[in-house]
């Protein structure tokens, strides 16, 4: 079956351990996963069952292809990786500020 595991700064909001599900397409695996834990469904997908934005999906090594209706076929040996993207950045080191 294939493996979807969570990154730990999404844990950290949400029980989110990996596990293994039956599925043939990431939808499916994804959907599973939020059968058992809907609110995790909110975090990920949006009203329209969409990948939000700052979500990225690997199917193994290879970013998701249809953040839409999330199709990509997946196999039992496929590991799905779910990643909430961040934002933002360090503040510039003192004396490398921006030009003048």
């Amino acid at each position: 079956m294939p493996r979807v595991s969570f990154t730990p700064h999404l844990q950290r909001f949400l029980d989110a351990p990996p596990a293994e599900v039956p599925a043939t397409t990431v939808r499916e695996a994804l959907d599973a996963i939020f059968t058992g834990n809907p609110r995790l469904r909110g975090y990920i997908v949006d009203e329209h069952g969409r990948l939000r934005p700052h979500v990225s999906v690997f199917v193994g090594d290879r970013p998701l292809v249809d953040r839409l209706t999330l199709a990509d076929a997946v196999t039992a040996e496929t590991e799905i990786f779910v990643l909430q993207a961040l934002s933002g950045g360090a503040p510039a080191a003192p004396g490398l500020g921006a030009c003048t």
